[in-house]
């Protein structure tokens, strides 16, 4: 029996590849829990447009991601907090600081799970923060951490 996949299923195959398995693991598994469906011509056709769509969608994104992106390189976003001796801060600068920051300087909403930092940012100075947009698009920020007065 031939199936098309509707999600990656181990040992077996990718998500939208048509795979030869036997007529009970089709039947009574995979089509049941929504792993599959039969690859008649009517699926066949239904899963093509549906994958042309999401193709479509994804390019609007990136798209969109890019534009962002123009807009956020270059942007140099100033941002106060405590500090101790040595210059060491009280605490650090995390994603959520950093997208408050650039909310209130551009306008701009992001996500803090786009903001890319290593580790979090426990000293004055300026640093360079990657913002991931989409799997292809980062875009970088200015960051600079100023002691607070």
């Amino acid at each position: 029996m031939k199936v098309i996949l509707r999600e990656d299923v181990k040992k077996l195959g990718k998500k939208g590849q048509v795979v030869n398995v036997a007529d009970g693991y089709g039947r009574n598994f995979l089509i049941p829990r929504g792993l599959a469906m039969p690859a008649n011509e009517a699926n066949m056709k239904a899963w093509q447009n549906e994958q042309a769509v999401q193709a479509k969608k994804a390019e609007r994104e990136a798209e969109e991601a890019r534009k962002l992106a123009q807009q956020l390189s270059g942007l140099q976003v100033s941002v106060a907090m405590k500090v101790g001796e040595g210059g060491r801060l009280f605490g650090s600068v995390t994603a959520e600081t950093i997208v408050e920051a650039v909310q209130k300087a551009s306008g701009i909403a992001l996500d803090k799970r786009r903001i890319k930092l290593e580790e979090p940012i426990k000293n004055l100075g300026e640093y360079a923060v990657p913002v991931r947009l989409a799997p292809d698009v980062t875009a970088e920020i200015k960051l600079k951490v100023e002691g607070e007065k």
